[in-house]
């Protein structure tokens, strides 16, 4: 029983890593309505549009440098620095 829930505990914890191309465009335009710090239904619009947006792979590419840097805010120096390479690697 204790191997059975740790492998269902790995399983659960390695999800986000097996994301689908929808779940990281989610993950992109809630990042940037975030930075952006959009509200109601200033927000709504944003997603919409924002997910509804073909992108592609410079743009895509584009999007991620947005994210990255947003969640970065706050980060400084050599830490932001390995912070920023590990997210566009991602």
């Amino acid at each position: 029983m204790k191997a059975f829930l740790l492998s269902l505990s790995l399983c659960v914890l390695a999800a986000p890593a097996l994301a689908t191309p929808q779940q990281e465009k989610m993950k992109t335009c809630n990042a940037d309505a975030k930075a952006k710090e959009l509200k109601g239904d200033e927000r709504k619009a944003f997603m919409k549009e924002c997910l509804s947006a073909k992108t592609d792979g410079r743009a895509a590419q584009q999007e991620k440098m947005k994210t990255c840097n947003a969640e970065a805010k706050g980060k400084t120096g050599d830490e932001r620095k390995a912070f920023m390479k590990e997210c566009l690697a991602k």
